[in-house]
């Protein structure tokens, strides 16, 4: 029901910057649903040259496409670039995942490059941004969530910047895995860069609302020793995860948002190489087969008041205190990159029952907020006072499309560091 909500929502707020696409008939020749296959069966997505990944530069073009997406009113789709490119996973091995890339209105005479991290909380390909923006079948609950992303990479780029839309949680689909996240989203950008052939000094900035904002705080906060030279003039993020150790015990048993947890403990499992399966009750390895596959669209509501007590064999109940667990969530806490983040931030938190939006810690998040302002960074901060997750979602969209506009423009950043 609240993805639902939220839809309906952002694509009234999305229709007033950009139109959304409708259902069309594809023009000739362009891409179907009917004939796209999933990324693990696309032979695009393997690397499979005789040089070993691992000797290329973090972010390098290992190949190139030239594909169709759907995102305009008329039904002539739109050309977009595909591109494979070299980043790493979570214990700093080389892989390769694919961004997409799509052109703006205005042409690249004086290019602007957005990412737009999207929060297609995956554990399955058929969701990847570089599948369903190509028309590519998520299922029918993920539909009205693809659809809503494809809105929003069309609001973008009627804005007039260059779109690129990085798969990275990578073809693992290593949901959750911050660090890695943020490794493959800055690389992504960096490969954009590289095969457009533009100039180092293009500005780029970055928008991720939910399990975007994983990628892109973990990206703030690695780009000044992973990508020094990027020239990035500002982060916009939203419900944002600070502290996982503090978001499963807020989720644990709730009607809405406790199915998020065995498929977080699936991708941060996966980025580890940890087999989940010792530690689960007989009731939670069926959970976690179901949701092995799933994206948010169909795990979301689907074990409605799921308790880590049942999932968990009695032994490791107690699930922050066991010690791979802990561990791995401790990898995961948002502020601890050393240095600080080079680039203005935007952050909105929701806060609709005093803890905050139904999923994320309100005040985890004006903690870390005040971590950015301490160490010099100007941050715009907003709490939204009743609103829970989908709808501070709507909010997020609304502001944070203008404040990206005024970083591309040079305007001074606007500070709530002071407050």
């Amino acid at each position: 029901m609240r993805l639902r909500i939220v839809i309906a929502g952002l694509a009234t707020v999305l229709a007033s910057t950009a139109t959304l696409a409708p259902a069309v008939a594809p023009a000739e020749g362009a891409d179907t649903a009917s004939t796209l296959v999933r990324p693990n069966k696309d032979p695009f997505y393997k690397y499979d040259g005789a040089k070993p990944l691992r000797k290329y530069a973090p972010g390098a073009p290992l190949r190139t496409r030239e594909v169709t997406v759907g995102l305009d009113t008329n039904e002539t789709p739109l050309p977009a670039l595909q591109i494979l490119y070299r980043t790493s996973d979570m214990r700093g091995r080389a892989v390769a995942t694919v961004t997409t890339v799509i052109q703006p209105v205005t042409g690249t005479a004086a290019p602007r490059l957005a990412a737009y991290l999207s929060f297609y909380d995956a554990l399955s390909t058929k969701c990847n941004p570089s599948y369903t923006l190509r028309g590519g079948n998520p299922g029918q609950p993920n539909q009205k969530l693809t659809d809503l992303e494809q809105g929003s990479v069309a609001a973008l780029r009627a804005e007039g910047y260059i779109v690129t839309v990085p798969d990275f949680e990578n073809q693992r689909l290593d949901y959750v895995a911050g660090p890695e996240s943020g490794t493959s989203a800055l690389d992504g950008i960096t490969a954009t860069i590289k095969a457009l052939h533009l100039d180092r000094a293009t500005p780029v900035g970055m928008l991720g609302y939910s399990g975007g904002s994983i990628a892109a705080d973990w990206a703030s906060e690695l780009q000044p020793r992973h990508a020094p030279s990027m020239n990035l003039v500002g982060t916009a993020m939203g419900g944002l995860p600070v502290n996982m150790k503090h978001n499963l015990p807020y989720i644990d048993g709730t009607p809405e948002w406790s199915d998020v947890i065995p498929a977080a403990m699936i991708g941060i499992s996966r980025a580890n190489g940890i087999d989940l399966r010792p530690y689960l009750s007989t009731w939670g390895r069926k959970v976690v087969r179901t949701e092995s596959h799933q994206c948010i669209g169909e795990f979301s509501g689907e074990f409605p008041n799921l308790t880590i007590k049942r999932l968990m064999k009695p032994r490791y109940a107690d699930l922050l205190h066991v010690p791979v667990f802990r561990r791995l969530l401790d990898r995961l806490v948002m502020g601890t990159v050393p240095g600080h983040p080079s680039a203005p931030m935007y952050m909105m938190a929701g806060n609709s029952d005093g803890t905050g939006d139904g999923v994320m810690i309100a005040a985890d998040q004006a903690a870390l907020a005040a971590e950015y302002c301490r160490q010099g960074v100007p941050v715009q901060y907003q709490e939204m006072q009743g609103l829970d997750h989908s709808n501070t979602g709507l909010a997020f969209l609304t502001s944070a499309m203008p404040w990206l506009a005024s970083r591309f423009a040079g305007a001074p950043a606007p500070s709530t560091c002071a407050s």
